[in-house]
């Protein structure tokens, strides 16, 4: 399986990189992750959430391939438990599904694009900077292929 993570945002601090790594290279082979990074919108006066949502919006759509499952990391998205990060991974295997998750910029994704989207998820009601919201998403997904699989590494 092979899931494509869209994220808007500049080149990430090393430790950021350092923990995406981390997590991916403890996949399997048939389980990829592909991270690509979409520039954010430059926040000028006089501009609105709106209009930079609209902007890294057009970005993301420049991204996205044809078909699949679209998922977005939204904070007002269903708060999911690695169970259910685990329950999705098994479907989309076991249907062959291509899957795109979508982190966006500080000012969250544009509506349009989320409606699009098949599963919104949300990783709690706390605030967490964009950098570390990687690295989260690349563990629990590691953690999920892990529940599914019965490695020991998840033991919650």
């Amino acid at each position: 399986m092979h899931l494509r993570i869209v994220a808007v945002g500049k080149k990430m601090p090393d430790w950021v990189q350092t923990g995406v790594t981390e997590y991916s290279k403890r996949l399997p082979r048939d389980m990829r992750l592909e991270w690509v990074e979409v520039p954010p919108a430059k926040r000028q006066q006089g501009g609105s959430e709106a209009q930079f949502r609209e902007h890294e919006a057009a970005a993301i759509e420049r991204q996205l391939k044809e078909g699949g499952t679209l998922v977005a990391l939204d904070v007002a998205g269903k708060i999911v438990a690695t169970e259910d990060i685990a329950d999705s991974l098994a479907g989309w295997q076991m249907n062959g599904d291509k899957v795109t998750l979508l982190i966006g910029g500080p000012d969250g994704l544009h509506p349009p694009l989320l409606s699009r989207c098949q599963q919104r998820w949300s990783l709690g009601r706390i605030t967490l900077p964009h950098p570390l919201v990687r690295v989260v998403l690349a563990e629990q997904l590691y953690r999920a292929w892990s529940l599914n699989a019965g490695h020991p590494y998840h033991r919650g």
